[in-house]
Formats: C-alpha cells, structure tokens, sequence
C-alpha cells in the first residue's frame, strides 16, 4: 500500500463546523414550509438535506409534494435565516483553539454566500487564521456536492488536491471534498447532526470522525504523521 500524500493545507466548512449555525436554518424552514406542506411529511423530505442550498432543498420539497411555492418565497425566508443567524449562533464550540493550534494554512469551503461566510469569520474571530481564502457558492457555477469549491481552493492555493484535508459536517460537503481527490474528517459536533450520522458518513468514505473540536488538532497532527 502506498502511503498517503503529505498535508499541505487544511479546509474547513463553515456552517455545522465554524459555526452552529444549521439549526436555526432547519427550524426556521420547517416551520415555514409547514404552511404549504403536510408538517409530518416535511421531516423525511427534510431529511439529510443540510449542507445544500436553499434552492436545491426547495426544488427537492416542490418536486416532492408536486406543488410550488409562491413567488418570493426563497428571497424571502434566506433573509429571515440570515437574519436570525446573525443574531442567535455561537460558534461551534472551542472552534477558535483548535484552529489556532494546527500549524497549517487554511482556507473555509462553503455553500453559502460571501457576505454570510464573512460574518461567520467575524464571529469566530477567524478572520486573520484563515490565510488561504474563502470560498463560497457564489463563485461556481456548480457549488457542492461538486467538487468545483473545493478545486478552487486547492487550485489557488497551488496545492494539489490529494494534499488537502478538509473538515465536513455534511453529506453534500464531504460528497464535494472526496470527489475533488481530498482526505474528509467528519464532523458531528453540531447541533443538527442526527445519532446514525457518523456511520452515513463513513459509507460515503469518509476515514476520520470526531464529536468535538478539542479532538481535531490531535487527529490531524495523526493524520499528518500518517498513524491513522
């Protein structure tokens, strides 16, 4: 077996891994989409959506029920989100030392926009750790589950893919993450994670799971040293 490449920059998404931020999105929606929906319904088509965008869960909820949503709907309750974001999250918790002890180069990966990944950093107080760039969904054309964020990142980073190790809470990220040709730690310390979420995930390949923050500068250092 042929070892692993050698880490060169580390990646991490931001909402579910910077910030605990996918539950007030997944509440806020539901309760929504319960005006339009059967709400008993709602929960399995719901289901395992995060990480995607609102439009993508949207057409997946219209397509499912066979019925659209009004005009203005998604514009509408994206700035009802972001607004409660803004005003509720806190960061995942012990984000910041974590962080703070990789001696790595670091760029965030998110399927948010710009502005709301900005903030997220400002929360954080990330803003100057994060040294490799910020990429959101804004800048492709196919956000994640395509590997093309992450490519960018790499690509700008002049790093090859194979050489990054990316932290993902989700399905759609960690989906994006492998087929870019890049090692996946999942994350399942946040909020919304479900309890079967760790063994879905590892289905999917992804090698490398932790449940808190402390545990990530240990596990990369490992995964560095190639003893995992």
């Amino acid at each position: 077996m042929q070892p692993k490449p050698s880490i060169e920059l580390l990646i991490c998404d931001c909402d579910g891994v910077l910030i605990d931020s996918e539950i007030i999105a997944e509440r806020h929606l539901h309760a929504a989409l319960a005006e339009y929906y059967p709400a008993h319904e709602l929960d399995v088509v719901l289901a395992g959506t995060f990480g995607l965008q609102s439009r993508d869960i949207l057409a997946r909820v219209e397509a499912h029920f066979g019925k659209p949503l009004p005009t203005g709907f998604l514009e509408e309750n994206r700035n009802i989100i972001k607004a409660r974001i803004r005003a509720e999250v806190q960061p995942i918790a012990g984000v910041r030392d974590a962080l703070m002890k990789i001696d790595l180069p670091l760029a965030v990966v998110s399927n948010s926009l710009s502005d709301a990944v900005a903030f997220a950093l400002q929360r954080c107080e990330l803003v100057e750790r994060v040294n490799r760039g910020v990429f959101s969904a804004d800048q492709v054309e196919r956000p994640k589950p395509a590997p093309d964020l992450y490519l960018l990142a790499a690509e700008t980073a002049g790093v090859d893919p194979r050489n990054c190790l990316v932290v993902e809470d989700s399905v759609t990220g960690a989906t994006a993450a492998l087929t870019a040709g890049m090692q996946v730690i999942g994350f399942l310390g946040a909020s919304h994670i479900p309890p079967e979420h760790g063994e879905t995930l590892r289905q999917l390949g992804v090698e490398h799971l932790i449940g808190r923050m402390d545990e990530l500068p240990g596990l990369v250092q490992r995964v560095q040293n190639g003893e995992t």
